[in-house]
């Protein structure tokens, strides 16, 4: 019989990912520090891709322990521009400033999930997309983050490739599901061969 699945993120996103692949699951978020972690990481230079998986693992460790027999995802995802962290903005402006350093150039997304059971790591997987902006005005730049923010607001960089912010980008190079936060096949696959799911 198929051991209970838990998303210990609060991305509507995610949620709906796995709602859409007929995963069934319940939501439990994670109360993690992610600011003091990341700051941590990054003041000793650990890599982009390495601070995804630390605060993936960091979310599915918290949850599995408040429930034991499940299988607990993490997820996180970092926005590596030229070995800067890019994080979600706080403010229109800030995302305005955002969107002007991605402007015309290429970034990495990072999207790692990682699994537990009982207290324990038994999978993880990080997935690594790299996309370019296009050169954009000023003013269309401000149009889209007025129409947008109250979406925005919840996105590293200010942008989300399933709505209006596609318009954003000339070239993408990668999977869709790890730009929206989740390697989603990889992990269906896992959940195929344990025989979690149905395939």
């Amino acid at each position: 019989m198929p051991v209970p699945i838990v998303l210990a993120s609060g991305s509507a996103i995610r949620a709906q990912m796995l709602r859409n692949a007929a995963v069934a699951h319940e939501v439990v978020v994670a109360r993690v520090d992610e600011g003091a972690v990341k700051d941590a990481m990054v003041a000793d230079g650990a890599p982009a891709r390495d601070i995804a998986d630390a605060l993936a693992e960091m979310k599915a460790r918290r949850v599995s322990g408040k429930r034991p027999g499940a299988l607990v995802l993490g997820c996180d995802q970092v926005l590596d521009l030229d070995g800067a962290l890019i994080s979600k903005p706080q403010d229109p402006a800030e995302a305005m400033e955002q969107l002007q350093k991605l402007r015309n150039r290429r970034h990495m997304l990072h999207s790692a999930v990682v699994i537990y059971e009982n207290n324990a790591p038994i999978w993880r997987q990080i997935g690594t997309v790299r996309l370019t902006m296009r050169d954009f005005g000023d003013d269309w730049l401000a149009g889209y983050v007025a129409r947008n923010w109250d979406s925005i607001r919840h996105s590293v960089g200010g942008y989300k490739l399933e709505e209006e912010g596609v318009r954003l980008f000339s070239r993408i190079d990668g999977d869709y599901f790890t730009v929206l936060g989740m390697p989603l096949l990889e992990l269906l696959g896992y959940l195929t061969t344990r025989g979690e799911i149905a395939g």
